[in-house]
């Protein structure tokens, strides 16, 4: 699941969070805006049963996949659309 937070100027703080043993193992969000990278942005447990993890971005279009332990690559059905190249999130 998405949530959005505007914050100052232009930014917008976009949490990205997964309930907190689907799937199991460790999850991370990797996008265009982390350049792709594993382990970056590691979601956290949390005490209300999910995982998440918050970035801050600028206005744009960006792509991004989770990745869970195994390689297993997945998309988010919150997201903005889902393309070929992954799950897509504007920020205005």
């Amino acid at each position: 699941m998405l949530r959005r937070s505007r914050l100052f100027g232009r930014k917008t703080r976009v949490t990205f969070s997964l309930p907190a043993d689907e799937p199991p193992g460790t999850v991370s969000v990797v996008g265009d805006f982390n350049d792709w990278e594993p382990g970056r942005h590691e979601l956290v447990k949390r005490r209300n049963g999910t995982r998440s993890v918050s970035v801050t971005l600028a206005p744009g279009t960006y792509r991004f996949r989770y990745l869970g332990t195994g390689g297993l690559w997945f998309d988010d059905d919150t997201a903005d659309a889902i393309d070929s190249q992954g799950s897509v999130i504007t920020i205005g």
